[in-house]
């Protein structure tokens, strides 16, 4: 053998075993003492915020290090992702995200697309749902269906924000029906006080939000958004049962910024699998009708290829599609 064969023979073969101890040593460094910043996308006190934080305590456990949850709603969830995206990818950096990286993608809020973001895990599902107050005269979705259609844009229905998936379920549901409606999106933290209020005749939202008039017997639960009946909803029938077809179940997870290393990834989403594997999470989620539903890096990016190719040509069907900002 050549020497100068032997000497870069020696030479790939030390950087290949430099690399593994580099990625080990990442692994193992990982986060250190540095604190990792969650961003949520709806103001504190949500559903979202209130699972994000029992995410946040147990994951910051299972990595030995704080987890601080930092507010930052608008736009749907538009101010949040372009925040985070901006973030060093280094895995200090989370966002709780969820089918509104589309939906606020294609209604051109946003200058990026999911591929922004790195996937790590799937945690949960929530149950879009469409309520009224309680003396309102619909007790079905075929009721204010008619209503709407009988009378044109005079029935409000409100939702969390222009790109939220609350507001694509809204437009979506009401034009599957053929009923002209005045769309009425607002900030999340305003949605159920203008409802309860008389500011809007309906919401869509989820349920987690309106817990306590639920419990209180202030709304009518209308129709669920999902696919199947809700198991915290059993006696409410979905929109498909009702005639529309619509549906499609709202998805919260963990992202962190393109680039983070795989061995990074790895780590965050074992410690969010363990967190939601637990009594605490299980507990916590029941009481916001929220459905533990954990999914791995991988299968949930795929989740989210299939779901945002699905979005792209249901949104440019029913006008919501827009050109990015």
């Amino acid at each position: 053998m050549p020497a100068y064969l032997g000497i870069a023979l020696r030479f790939l073969a030390v950087t290949a075993l430099a690399g593994a101890a580099q990625t080990v040593v990442a692994q193992q460094e990982f986060p250190g003492r540095k604190p990792i910043e969650f961003i949520v996308l709806f103001p504190a006190g949500s559903s979202a915020d209130v699972t994000a934080r029992v995410l946040a305590e147990g994951m910051g456990r299972q990595l030995a290090t704080q987890i601080v949850v930092v507010n930052r709603p608008g736009g749907g969830g538009a101010v949040g992702y372009k925040y985070a995206a901006a973030q060093a990818p280094d895995g200090h950096h989370l966002v709780w995200n969820s089918n509104s990286i589309s939906t606020t993608y294609y209604t051109g809020m946003l200058p990026f697309d999911y591929r922004a973001f790195a996937p790590v895990a799937r945690v949960q599902i929530e149950t879009p749902l469409l309520f009224v107050r309680a003396e309102a005269p619909w007790k079905s979705l075929r009721d204010i269906v008619q209503y709407a259609k009988a009378n044109p844009g005079r029935l409000t229905v409100g939702n969390s924000g222009s790109g939220s998936h609350t507001h694509f379920s809204s437009v979506w549901l009401f034009k599957a029906a053929g009923s002209p409606v005045v769309d009425v999106p607002f900030n999340a933290a305003q949605v159920v006080p203008s409802l309860l209020g008389g500011h809007v005749d309906a919401v869509v939202q989820f349920p987690g939000a309106l817990a306590a008039p639920i419990k209180q017997g202030q709304v009518t639960l209308l129709a669920t958004l999902t696919q199947f009946r809700d198991p915290a909803w059993p006696d409410v029938p979905t929109a498909r049962e009702q005639g529309f077809d619509v549906a499609l179940d709202a998805w919260r997870g963990i992202a962190v910024p393109h680039g983070t290393p795989r061995e990074v990834v790895s780590r965050l989403e074992d410690s969010v699998r363990k967190t939601v594997e637990s009594a605490e999470f299980s507990a916590a989620a029941a009481k916001l009708a929220v459905r533990p539903a954990f999914l791995p890096a991988a299968e949930f990016g795929e989740l989210i290829a299939k779901e945002d190719a699905f979005l792209s040509r249901l949104m440019q069907q029913i006008g919501l599609k827009k050109a990015p900002q």
